[in-house]
């Protein structure tokens, strides 16, 4: 996009994260905001923010999985700002554990958010993004959108799904007045780790303080080189050296990156099983 001065953007899962970094670097580059979670206290925080930087800003409480809620955001979005030029599908969940000990239940509710909130964003939205002159969707997958990691199945189901459904977009829309970026993150600082579903809840600090311990960007980093990319088009971002290193590795020897998976994954569980006594898996 040419400019992001009086685009009006919408950004989901902003009340924390790299939402909200998200929405503070847009307010920076002059966009209006309206912002969408299912946090009231940190979407009034978001909002707040972008508001003290001098934009305008509504806020819309709403999960992103909720179908009937997703058809009356567009609309709700319009009537509060006239135009919808950028959507930043961004929501997403987390859930921990292995596939056959993961209840139906909860991969359902990690898809309705991570896959079906994309979904819902692009379909609903893309009508209102044809009518602007230059409109722009960037989808947040992930490095698990490039790498399958063990107990993970879940997530990186959704953010597989979210790599194929941007990358078919970008044929389908290649020469039109909508572009879009898919957005693979790797250790970036957020709370998604902290507020995950764990089949285990005494996992709980252990499995954050690996997060912490291995997550290094900031979220403002990250939504920086993300309003960087739909300026320039980029079709395509990678965040962190390691989303680099596993996506050529996946790319060169797919095979033995997954025998080195399989080395790593069993280091992780040692470790884990000698900070919290009787987590195994």
């Amino acid at each position: 996009m040419q400019t992001l001065n009086e685009r009006v953007a919408v950004v989901t899962g902003a009340a924390s994260g790299i939402g909200r970094a998200l929405a503070l670097a847009l307010a920076q580059r002059g966009a209006i905001l309206a912002l969408a979670d299912v946090d009231p206290t940190g979407l009034v925080e978001s909002a707040e923010r972008v508001r003290a930087a001098g934009r305008p800003c509504s806020t819309h409480l709403v999960d992103v999985a909720d179908r009937e809620a997703m058809r009356a955001l567009p609309e709700a979005v319009v009537a509060a700002h006239g135009h919808v030029h950028v959507l930043v599908n961004n929501a997403g969940v987390a859930l921990d554990g292995r596939f056959d000990e993961l209840p139906l239940d909860d991969i359902d509710w990690l898809l309705g958010v991570n896959l079906w909130g994309v979904v819902h964003g692009c379909s609903l939205f893309l009508p209102y993004l044809r009518r602007e002159p230059e409109a722009h969707i960037v989808n947040i997958s992930s490095v698990f959108g490039i790498i399958g990691m063990p107990e993970n199945s879940a997530y990186c189901a959704s953010k597989f799904a979210v790599r194929g459904l941007s990358e078919s977009l970008m044929v389908e829309l290649a020469g039109s007045n909508v572009g879009i970026t898919v957005v693979h993150p790797g250790g970036v600082r957020t709370n998604i780790a902290r507020r995950a579903r764990l089949r285990d809840e005494r996992r709980r600090a252990v499995m954050t303080a690996e997060f912490d311990r291995i997550a290094r960007m900031t979220p403002e980093h990250a939504a920086a080189r993300i309003v960087t990319a739909i300026g320039r088009g980029t079709p395509r971002l990678r965040l962190g050296p390691e989303t680099y290193l596993l996506d050529w590795a996946k790319r060169l020897a797919p095979v033995a990156t997954q025998r080195l998976l399989v080395g790593a994954y069993r280091r992780v569980k040692a470790r884990l099983a000698v900070a919290e006594p009787g987590i195994t898996g």
